[in-house]
């Protein structure tokens, strides 16, 4: 039978043809960190499926060392291109890409200073929580690669997360990154704690996530779009009112509630105490630390940037919730007798802190979150690294007396942990004293005096909590929950130790390279590039081409071309 051709004008661009898909536009070069963190996951599951017994555990940690410093220097290119090097830097040339923020993924994932640099963050963290979880499985006797595997999945929700331009790939983000958290909570298989905290998390947390997601409907309803982008230039030029308007503060009210859950903010703080006691010490360094990056990220992509038209609205309830964290979390924390409840309380009181920042919005509000995310997160994670080794075989010796007299014990132990306590309440020349500062001065400056005024006042309460434990090992004999002379440090949870102290300690001294960073990290929106321009974008497609006996529109050309 002879084939008919139908004629067709040369001058039809993609997208112009009735029921074609445009397929949007990648730039993979942006992907690279999250492909690396993926990968890194896939192929350690693989390796450790098909080499079971020939492989063990230095060889996972060493692999997510490797993936997660992998996945920070392939970042760099990123911020290079983002903030405009002149020389460019690895594979990003500037006569070739333009410079500045840009979008991928059909603008589904933004990258700007602030996605990148809290990528790289994320990224270090990796590196850090592993060397802890590989000194804690050492000491009991795990060889398991699904701790490290887990490890490096969440962390690709997170990546996901602080550069999400989208509302479901936000959720998506954020499933990816709590699913694998809600396991490594119960790691421990030979402790019921460890189980109760992973399904107590789980249930939470699916409460939590369908609260963001009910939001998200809410607002689709409202504006017409989960495109963080379109909903900005929606709500820019037109009035919301009526039920519009009740669908979009419902739907910011209810996303609210689900990363104030991941967060760990009053009053959707429950789960926190009970899951840091039970789960796994070197599991809850990575919880306290890359799931509260991931989140506050998000908090500030949706509501700085998709709903700064509402700021007024919902400007009250961060206001709220800070204080009730701050207040709270401080006075929670004074009277337990556990030190990993303690450390949970005291982490709701940071939270408090970063909410400041969320909540003064601008670029001060920004500056202040990114900040005080990076000094928290190796604060936090040298503290549960110090926790685990107090802990001992089998992670249950967790009660505040077990600090008794360690400085006799252990002096240097002792003494990091004293320094890393110190900087979570503030002392000047540590990292805390800064991340503090600067929530402070934003709330000033975004006219929230009085709640600087708390928060000064919730530091003061917390303070007494920190020095406490510095009192019980320095000032009191051991008592009988103290470990014996001669306690093991494992060397992976000593070099994890000693990075977090020393990060401390640099941005204690020297603050303004990270505060520099902070400033050319602002989080910004960029509209998704034009499937029709740039790289090959304005070609035919290739069936339409050969129809055409290879003819093709040249890049660019507009639809009069003949």
């Amino acid at each position: 039978m002879a084939m008919v051709a139908q004629a067709v004008p040369v001058d039809v661009l993609p997208g112009d043809l009735p029921g074609e898909v445009v397929p949007p536009v990648v730039d993979w070069a942006a992907l690279v960190p999250l492909i690396v963190l993926a990968l890194g996951a896939l192929l350690l599951l693989t390796f450790a499926s098909l080499l079971r017994g020939r492989v063990g555990l230095r060889f996972f940690t060493a692999w997510t060392a490797l993936v997660g410093l992998g996945a920070f220097v392939t970042a760099i290119p990123l911020w290079a291109r983002v903030q405009g090097w002149a020389d460019g830097f690895a594979w990003w040339d500037p006569a070739d890409t333009p410079a500045g923020p840009f979008s991928t993924l059909g603008g589904a994932l933004g990258v700007d200073g602030f996605s990148v640099l809290l990528t790289m963050l994320i990224a270090l963290a990796v590196v850090v929580c592993s060397l802890v979880v590989a000194g804690q499985a050492a000491r009991d006797g795990e060889t398991r690669a699904e701790t490290h595997v887990l490890l490096l999945l969440s962390a690709v929700g997170g990546v996901v997360m602080v550069g999400a331009n989208d509302l479901l790939v936000l959720f998506l983000g954020l499933e990816t990154l709590s699913l694998a958290v809600y396991v490594l909570a119960a790691m421990n298989l030979r402790r019921v704690q460890s189980q109760e905290a992973g399904l107590k998390y789980f249930v939470l947390g699916a409460f939590s996530s369908a609260f963001f997601l009910y939001g998200i409907a809410m607002v689709y309803g409202g504006t017409g779009s989960t495109s963080l982008a379109d909903i900005t230039s929606f709500l820019s030029t037109n009035l919301v009112v009526g039920n519009s308007s009740l669908l979009v503060l419902v739907g910011i009210a209810l996303m609210v509630a689900g990363l104030g859950f991941k967060v760990a903010a009053v009053p959707f703080h429950s789960w926190s105490p009970d899951v840091y006691d039970g789960a796994p010490t070197s599991s809850v360094a990575f919880m306290a630390s890359v799931v509260k990056v991931a989140a506050f990220a998000g908090m500030v992509r949706v509501l700085l940037l998709g709903f700064d038209t509402f700021a007024a609205d919902w400007r009250p309830i961060l206001q709220v919730l800070a204080v009730l964290s701050l207040v709270g979390g401080a006075l929670m924390a004074v009277v337990q007798t556990n030190i990993k409840r303690l450390l949970a309380y005291s982490s709701i009181s940071h939270a408090g802190f970063i909410l400041l920042g969320v909540e003064a919005a601008g670029t001060q509000g920004t500056r202040a979150v990114v900040v005080y995310l990076v000094a928290y997160t190796f604060l936090v994670i040298g503290s549960f690294a110090v926790v685990s080794i107090v802990g001992r075989s089998g992670d249950g010796a967790h009660a505040v007396d077990a600090y008794r007299g360690l400085g006799r014990v252990s002096p240097a132990l002792a003494a990091t942990f004293t320094f890393l306590l110190l900087a979570q309440a503030g002392v000047p020349f540590t990292s805390g004293f800064y991340a503090k500062f600067y929530a402070v001065i934003a709330a000033v400056d975004a006219q929230s005096a009085w709640l600087a005024v708390v928060a000064m006042l919730s530091a003061v309460v917390a303070a007494y909590l920190y020095l406490r434990v510095v009192v019980l090992m320095w000032f009191t004999a051991p008592g009988e929950h103290t470990p014996a002379p001669g306690l093991r440090i494992p060397a992976t949870t000593g070099w994890a130790l000693a990075a977090c102290t020393a990060i401390t300690l640099f941005i204690g001294l020297l603050p303004g390279p990270l505060t520099s960073l902070a400033d050319e990290a602002p989080a910004v929106i960029v509209e998704p590039a034009d499937p029709l321009a740039g790289s090959g974008g304005g070609d035919l497609p290739a069936d339409l081409s050969d129809l055409l006996g290879g003819a093709g529109v040249p890049t660019g050309a507009g639809n009069g071309a003949p």
